[in-house]
């Protein structure tokens, strides 16, 4: 079975504390809400204590065309998904020319040609590399990108596959935007970027590692019926608003159990098996939803808590650093993890991966 080789990182330059976010969308939208002291507070309950953006807040404290947003995506989006990239390959001491796919996921931003194309511009892989650009599954982008991956390395045992996620949420922020939905993602959405290597049982990469790795031996894709409004962007002139409904953690609590226990039991699973949960962190209460609906405790959610708080939501990129974690703490072979995302749509993506 297919296993996670590493997961690489790169953090975008500009740190913003919890605290100056705060304080910008008090004053951004002290005019528009009677009761703003009180809804401020979601930057404090958020356990949030900073995230990482590519521009500073002077910027944002001024409007910006779709275009001009648009163009300073593409900029960073390039920038950084190149250095993560690299920063993958030395680990290993591989070249470009030892990468066979590249599964780019995406949905802060719009590029045609797509990103990696791009990169391909300025990285020497080979141009009969199989380009395979994701767009459009928001939070569950990051674990969708490694269950495609593993499907493909299973057709091709000896495949490496890059599977590179880049969100710069940050960037579709609207400056003229009132609406309590903004003000929620201005609280808890940030940028970042992030690599992982996928193998096959046959690649060349594996050889020599002797310490357990995640292999991956199943996924699910679910989507969940007349549920379009739950979560994901309307598309107007000045660019991506967000929608984000307050109805998520109910969500959580209601469907995902029955769902996870569908998934994990068909492959002889049960949730006392689960030692790791790879949780993507859409937020604290996504996270305690998790906890109610599973039966789990604050320890199976330590790292994923951990990365929200040092880093927010990065969207789909945001279950990767949380699967970093987890992979430089080092897990017991044998070891059963679960990973899990929510995305638009409404839906999920759900991986079993065992340590061996």
């Amino acid at each position: 079975m297919p296993k996670i080789l590493s997961v690489e990182t790169e953090v975008p330059p500009v740190k913003i504390t919890q605290n100056e976010a705060a304080e910008f969308a008090k004053q951004l939208f002290s005019s528009s809400f009677k009761d703003i002291g009180r809804l401020i507070n979601v930057f404090q309950n958020g356990e949030i204590e900073s995230r990482y953006f590519v521009k500073d807040l002077e910027w944002f404290s001024k409007e910006h065309t779709f275009q001009e947003k648009n163009d300073e995506f593409i900029h960073h989006a390039v920038e950084l998904g190149s250095k993560v990239v690299l920063k993958s390959l030395s680990r290993h001491r591989l070249s470009t020319g030892d990468i066979d796919a590249i599964i780019t996921i995406s949905t802060s931003g719009l590029s045609t040609p797509s990103l990696e194309a791009r990169i391909m511009n300025r990285l020497p892989f080979s141009p009969h590399i199989k380009r395979i650009p994701i767009w459009g599954l928001g939070c569950a982008g990051g674990a969708s990108g490694l269950s495609r991956a593993y499907e493909y390395c299973l057709a091709f045992p000896k495949a490496n596959v890059l599977v590179l996620s880049i969100e710069l949420c940050s960037l579709t922020f609207q400056h003229g935007d009132r609406s309590k939905s903004n003000l929620i993602g201005t609280s808890l959405f940030a940028d970042g970027v992030a690599c992982a290597l996928v193998c096959g049982d046959d690649s060349q990469a594996l050889e020599g590692v002797g310490h357990p790795l995640p292999k991956v031996f199943a996924t699910q894709s679910t989507l969940l019926q007349d549920s379009l409004d739950v979560m994901g962007w309307e598309v107007k002139e000045n660019g991506l608003y967000v929608v984000f409904s307050k109805d998520i953690p109910t969500l959580v609590k209601n469907w995902l159990r029955p769902n996870v226990e569908g998934f994990i039991e068909a492959n002889g699973v049960g949730l006392g098996d689960i030692k790791h949960f790879v949780a993507h962190p859409g937020g604290k209460k996504v996270i305690e939803a998790y906890m109610d609906a599973l039966g789990m405790d604050e320890r199976m959610t330590t790292e994923s808590m951990r990365v929200l708080k040092e880093y927010g939501n990065m969207s789909s990129v945001t279950i990767l650093y949380v699967l970093k974690e987890f992979m430089e703490k080092g897990c017991e072979r044998g070891d059963i993890g679960l990973g899990t995302a929510l995305g638009p749509g409404f839906s999920s993506e759900l991986l079993l991966m065992r340590w061996e």
